[in-house]
């Protein structure tokens, strides 16, 4: 089991929920927009946000928009260690940076100094697309065994300092790299990992890089907490990611919607209403499973397993509760059926 740190309120590692994160998009100096979005991501589900601060501009706005919000916040720092110092003077929750990066020794140990005396981790958060050249030299180019040197040597900048308040992430492009390097680091270290697929692309390609990269290392019991990177509204980032951990069996907030892929045993026009009920399902959060099933072989059955769902017929179907038939309904109430069924659990 990794070390447990804590993110403001939110506890990451040594057994704790695994978290969901996503980045705002907004320039971070605009206090007004970054707070409007930070604000719909808590209520889409986001646990901690994390901000970009290029300048000084936005890290002497991290005060404010920490103190409209309800999640912690992180700020996004590369190579000005000036810039985290003045996050950590606005209340910031979590630095996220390469001590490799800022310089000199007494740069580093500035940083590590400001954050220990407030409580404030850090996440060494190395990306395939900015290793150290001489790592790419060595391994020639991007692989596991470079990610991980890369975050293992930051870490030790960061230890010689008498900081161990640490988060790891080692993300790239390229999926099964990704997840091989984050099974070294899982053999080898004790930190809590942050996972992610960088770059992963638009939704369709995204979401299925995500699931298979993320989801994969967390059913073996690797990590932390998570973002998911789509090139989207980050508010898409965070339904991806209530639905990885939901289909790694790790999150029940809302509906678990089953159905079944549809056969020429099917009797009634299946595809329209499974899609009609996932649209009605969203911003449901009873933990349930719900099924939409085609016809009478697997049907019945996986209904049953269900806590309500409905199986078709020609032209009807049959609505189940916790294993019970409750009743037929004509095709076209089949929806309305199920959804009176829901509202009643």
């Amino acid at each position: 089991m990794s070390k447990q740190i804590h993110v403001g309120a939110v506890a990451v590692g040594g057994g704790a929920p695994v978290s969901i994160q996503s980045m705002c998009n907004t320039p971070t100096q605009d206090v007004e927009r970054t707070v409007s979005q930070i604000l719909r991501l808590e209520q889409a589900g986001c646990q901690i946000i994390r901000v970009a601060v290029p300048d000084m501009d936005a890290a002497r706005a991290i005060g404010p928009i920490r103190r409209r919000i309800h999640i912690p916040l992180v700020a996004d720092i590369h190579f000005d260690y000036r810039l985290a110092l003045e996050c950590v003077r606005q209340g910031v929750d979590k630095i996220r940076i390469n001590p490799g990066n800022i310089g000199s020794a007494e740069k580093v140990r500035a940083v590590a100094d400001a954050c220990r005396d407030r409580g404030i981790p850090i996440r060494i958060g190395v990306n395939g697309g900015s290793l150290e050249r001489e790592l790419l030299q060595k391994y020639g180019g991007v692989t596991a065994q470079a990610l991980v040197d890369s975050a293992l040597g930051h870490v030790r900048l960061l230890n010689d300092c008498n900081f161990d308040d640490i988060c790891i992430s080692v993300k790239c492009s390229h999926v099964p790299v990704n997840m091989a390097a984050y099974r070294m680091l899982h053999e080898q270290t004790h930190y809590p990992l942050h996972l992610g697929v960088t770059e992963a692309g638009t939704p369709r390609l995204g979401v299925l890089k995500s699931a298979i990269g993320i989801g994969g290392l967390l059913c073996q019991g690797i990590g932390d907490t998570i973002r998911v990177s789509l090139t989207a509204d980050p508010e898409e980032e965070v339904r991806a990611a209530l639905d990885i951990l939901s289909a790694a069996g790790l999150r029940k907030t809302g509906p678990d919607l089953i159905s079944c892929p549809t056969c020429g045993r099917t009797r009634y026009d299946m595809i329209p209403i499974a899609r009609e009920v996932e649209r009605r399902l969203q911003g449901c959060t009873k933990p349930i499973t719900v099924a939409v099933m085609g016809c009478v072989v697997n049907g019945p059955g996986e209904a049953r397993a269900a806590d309500v769902g409905i199986a078709g017929g020609d032209g009807e179907g049959l609505l189940f509760r916790h294993g019970e038939i409750l009743r037929k309904v004509p095709q076209d109430k089949l929806v309305d059926a199920l959804m009176d069924e829901i509202d009643k659990l």
